[in-house]
């Protein structure tokens, strides 16, 4: 199978007559409509076994059976999901973020570490939402947070604790508030959604009755750029995520595709083939003039920038076969970066710069392998036969990427590949997971009070 060929299953489109026929350009069925989004709603179900996980008690908040959202329950899921922790069963247990735990009853259930805390419904219908958290090895608090937040915003308030626990107990940011990017399809109608980072809360950016590919977060969270056909070829638009307003940034004779943006946002890297084969080239986010960034006879695909800025990697079948290269920005000679395996496509780059995921067709399966970068060591994560589109967590911690292993699906997994997280859907086709960077939000002054700071709402 050439590289052409296989674009047509694996990789962005290389030609309108490769994506018009190509399994990424036909995405997941779903038939809900942007005013239904719990249809597109998915559940965490958590398999493999860990290491070295941290053991933490996570009691139901006292006063939350009368939420709509089970707020501990949402915070032990993405612990669970990072595969650095272990929930403990809790009981019945009833604390808050004002009890002092006994510590001893909880070393004694195994406990390391300890969450507590309270929901609360205000007369105008908001919900106030506290929380304290405490090393039990220890015996030392560790702080809270406190929330005044409306119901909508109640799902969001689970993952800001969850990261606040992350960060407390492993020195490093978590992501839980982040948001992922994908596309379905259900009959003849696609959509590009935006969900939290377990696949809930989703939310219809664009629908069109022609194909979406290729999602890429702006590098602040504020908008997407991706490819639509509904001019019946590839363009390439940025969409602002929060107005719904978009511009064409390319649209060139042929084919135009596989949008990636650099770290400052200023440029995209996009595949033309203006000029006959698909190559790369460089174009400013706002639009304007593109710069090839090299020559050859060969198909350049799939760019995606380092974290400095300074260089990209990208597929190409110059040497024969489909493999990952790494390019300078101002272009020149490509290095080649796969050497495990004749048929690499996909490629993803940690945040950090140390890993690089890409797909791997092993034995006519498409497996989803990293590269440790400094080492050479190539480690695949998945034993499915049909992965594809790796995206990086912006701690460069977990992966998200799209399986069609036991249904279509989109899962989550560990750069060891031993906890796994399947975030199943309705069933049929759901593709092109891209995981969004760290997003900012609004301490608001008015709802300020000590111990507990409190959020207002998200921003993008």
């Amino acid at each position: 199978m050439t590289l052409t060929s296989l674009s047509s299953v694996h990789s962005p489109v290389l030609s309108s007559s490769v994506v018009a026929t190509s399994r990424r350009s036909v995405l997941a069925l779903l038939a809900a409509a942007p005013a239904a989004p719990a249809l597109a709603q998915f559940r965490v179900e958590i398999s493999g076994v860990g290491l070295r996980q941290l053991p933490i008690a996570l009691p139901a908040l006292r006063g939350e059976g009368t939420a709509p959202q089970k707020i501990s329950q949402i915070i032990q899921a993405d612990l669970e999901r990072s595969g650095l922790f272990r929930g403990v069963p809790a009981g019945d247990v009833q604390l808050d973020e004002n009890s002092v735990p006994d510590m001893a009853q909880w070393r004694q259930r195994a406990a390391d570490a300890l969450s507590c805390g309270s929901l609360t419904k205000l007369a105008d219908g908001r919900y106030d939402v506290r929380f304290r958290l405490w090393d039990v090895v220890k015996a030392q608090d560790l702080g809270g947070q406190g929330f005044v937040v409306v119901q909508g915003d109640l799902r969001l308030v689970a993952h800001r604790i969850a990261d606040y626990i992350y960060e407390k107990l492993t020195g490093e940011r978590g992501v839980f508030s982040t948001r992922i990017a994908y596309v379905t399809k259900g009959g003849s109608r696609y959509v590009l959604w935006v969900a939290d980072a377990d696949g809930e809360n989703a939310q219809s950016a664009l629908a069109s009755a022609e194909p979406i590919i290729s999602p890429a977060w702006s590098p602040n969270g504020t908008q997407l750029a991706y490819v639509s056909f509904e001019s019946r070829k590839p363009v390439v638009y940025v969409h602002d995520v929060a107005s719904g307003q978009r511009r064409i940034v390319a649209n060139f004779r042929g084919s135009n595709s596989a949008p990636a943006w650099s770290p400052d946002g200023s440029q995209l890297a996009v595949t033309l083939s203006r000029d006959g084969l698909s190559q790369l080239y460089l174009i400013d986010a706002q639009g304007g003039q593109p710069r090839r960034l090299m020559q050859n006879s060969g198909i350049d695909t799939e760019a995606t920038f380092a974290p400095d800025g300074q260089s990209l990697y990208f597929v190409s079948d110059r040497g024969g076969s489909p493999q990952i290269y790494k390019v300078g920005v101002g272009g020149g000679n490509a290095q080649r970066v796969t050497f495990s395996g004749n048929y690499n496509i996909s490629p993803s780059i940690s945040p950090d710069g140390k890993t690089l995921a890409y797909i791997s067709r092993v034995g006519g399966a498409f497996k989803l392998h990293v590269l440790d970068l400094d080492s050479g060591t190539v480690t695949a994560l998945t034993d499915t036969s049909d992965d594809e589109s790796p995206s990086f967590a912006p701690n460069s911690r977990l992966l998200v990427y799209a399986t069609r292993q036991g249904g279509e699906a989109l899962m989550t997994t560990t750069l060891d590949g031993k906890i796994k997280a399947r975030l199943a859907g309705k069933g049929g086709d759901i593709r092109e997971p891209a995981w969004g960077p760290y997003q900012k939000y609004c301490n608001c002054p008015e709802f300020l009070r000590q111990p507990f700071p409190l959020i207002n709402r998200f921003l993008p």
